[in-house]
């Protein structure tokens, strides 16, 4: 019979954990593919160099606090020299004995330098004034690190709980695959009976039709969760960075399912919440910025220290230690920087209006996924209990079969209705491990 064609396309469809096992797939835990996760995700990986740039960049700016040295060396070839002519008597004559000598007797030639020029030196320049800019340069580079820490905590959050989606996912999808595959076999044995009836002339062909339109239903719903499954295993691939051809996953077992008082997690949260820890460091980072602009209306005020060496120039000495101050005002800048206080301003009372809507955002977010995390909990609870009634259904079906009171269709049917139970607690689960992990990431734990 043509229902007899569907049984090779529907086990090869119904079995993804079996064709797993036969490619020898990894085999993963939920704990597992969260750490891997951690450890090669690409995406969190930026995130760590994020920070580690931007603590190199707190290193940068502290060394402008100390004084800044400059080394200088230079050679030159002089082709023509320069040379000091007295042309003679430029001094006068001197009257001697009745007689003048002209001063100088002769024309006289000094040269000035010689063809071979060399000049080394090193420069100290200490700032004075602009300490205090570089001091809260400093302060803004390590809030930049702080921020940087923070979004790469957010970041592994959301990893975390999209690793928990997939899996459960994965776990949710095999279970209705398993509803499915029974659902079908259920249905084939239906129709086997109703053409064995109409070859007895007990039947008409509308049943026999009907049940080959719930087959083909059942085969498309099964396509459409081995498709899905195929989906969830690319993406928890790609997502922890497992190499493996297939992975084969561990049943999770059951949760406890605990929470605390609502006041505890809003408590927490005013003060350990990602987000309101980012609007209030956007804040201080706001306010240092004023500073900062505040401080560079001040004069460039510094001292300078150094030491030069030169040969081939006769008119200077040849070692020569100096030291000096300097100083250096654009009063173009001082106009300017007023506008620019003035700016930082507004973007500082932006930042004051956008932690204040993250905290109150937050206090919301908090009471409705504590909320979530109740109703999840009674959730499962009604789950187990449907469970473990089929459970007990399908022992007494197997029982039965073993004495051989009921039909393989019972048995399908209760295997049906279990693997439906199952998927429905692991659906509650996921609900409640995704509103617990919201929670704790909410109230900063």
């Amino acid at each position: 019979m043509k229902t007899k064609l569907f049984l090779p396309i529907l086990a090869l469809l119904a079995s993804p954990l079996a064709h797993t096992h036969a490619q020898q797939a990894q085999l993963l835990t939920l704990d597992q593919a969260v750490e891997l996760a951690l450890q090669n995700n690409h995406l969190l990986n930026v995130r760590k160099l994020q920070v580690a740039e931007k603590e190199a960049k707190v290193a940068e700016d502290a060394i402008k606090r100390f004084p800044v040295a400059s080394v200088s060396s230079s050679y030159q070839y002089n082709v023509n020299l320069g040379s000091l002519v007295i042309e003679q008597g430029s001094f006068g004559a001197l009257p001697l004995g009745g007689t003048s000598i002209e001063l100088p007797n002769e024309q006289k030639t000094f040269p000035l330098g010689k063809h071979h020029n060399f000049n080394a030196g090193v420069t100290l320049y200490q700032p004075i004034t602009q300490l205090g800019k570089i001091k809260t340069g400093i302060e803004v580079a390590k809030t930049d690190t702080e921020l940087a820490r923070q979004e790469q905590s957010r970041a592994s959050l959301q990893i975390r709980q999209a690793i928990e989606k997939l899996y459960y996912g994965l776990l949710i999808t095999h279970k209705q695959e398993e509803e499915a595959t029974a659902k079908i076999r259920l249905a084939q044995m239906r129709l086997y009976d109703v053409e064995s009836a109409l070859l007895s002339g007990k039947t008409i062909d509308v049943s026999k039709a009907g049940l080959q339109a719930n087959i083909a239903d059942e085969e498309q719903n099964l396509l459409k969760l081995h498709i899905q499954t195929e989906d969830y295993i690319a993406d928890l691939k790609q997502l922890t960075g497992i190499q493996a051809d297939s992975v084969a996953l561990t049943p999770v077992h059951g949760i406890t399912t605990t929470a605390g008082p609502l006041d505890g997690y809003l408590s927490n949260a005013a003060t350990g919440n990602t987000d309101i820890k980012i609007a209030s460091l956007t804040e201080i980072k706001a306010k240092k910025a004023i500073r900062a602009a505040e401080q560079s209306s001040l004069p460039d005020v510094g001292l300078v220290a150094g030491y030069s060496y030169q040969t081939g120039n006769l008119l200077f000495p040849n070692n020569n230690p100096f030291v000096g101050a300097q100083f250096k005002w654009n009063i173009q800048d001082l106009a300017a920087n007023k506008h620019v206080i003035r700016q930082r301003h507004f973007l500082s009372e932006q930042a004051r209006e956008n932690l204040i809507n993250t905290q109150n955002q937050v206090k919301n977010d908090v009471a409705k996924t504590h909320r979530k995390l109740a109703q999840a909990t009674a959730l499962i609870a009604v789950a187990e209990k449907a469970v473990k009634y089929r459970t007990e259904e399908l022992k007494v079906q197997t029982d039965k079969q073993a004495s051989g009171l009921n039909l393989e269709a019972d048995m399908l049917s209760t295997r049906s209705l279990l693997a439906k139970a199952e998927a429905d607690l692991l659906a509650a689960q996921l609900s409640y491990r995704l509103a617990q992990s919201d929670l704790l990431r909410l109230a900063g734990d």
